[in-house]
């Protein structure tokens, strides 16, 4: 599924510049826990969190992720957006929490990545 269509699914708002709206994504995780996600995610999946802070997008990184929903109407502060525009990491802004998210990217399709 193109991360545009994710965008529609989930009712959110891309707050990066470099997002490519035609990438594709088939599998998505969801966790407040970064170290579950080093540990139980594949690379080019999508992470749902809740967590705003600089270490989502490090951890992103590092997971080799496609990009990040944040939950529950959440937004990152400036230092976080910048970080995801540098790694060309896209940020998602959604009003919904997770289980609603979670439940509609899999109604939609989306393979559950987490273990």
């Amino acid at each position: 599924m193109k991360l545009k269509e994710i965008v529609g699914i989930v009712g959110g708002t891309i707050i990066t510049k470099q997002a490519k709206p035609d990438l594709e994504i088939s599998s998505c995780g969801a966790s407040d826990l970064m170290s579950d996600v080093l540990s139980f995610m594949r690379p080019g999946s999508l992470l749902l969190t809740g967590l705003i802070h600089p270490q989502s997008v490090r951890t992103a990184e590092m997971a080799d992720l496609a990009a990040i929903v944040f939950v529950r109407g959440k937004k990152p502060g400036p230092e976080v957006v910048d970080l995801a525009n540098e790694l060309g990491i896209p940020l998602i802004a959604s009003p919904y929490g997770m289980y609603e998210i979670s439940g509609r990217l899999y109604k939609a399709g989306i393979a559950a990545d987490m273990k």
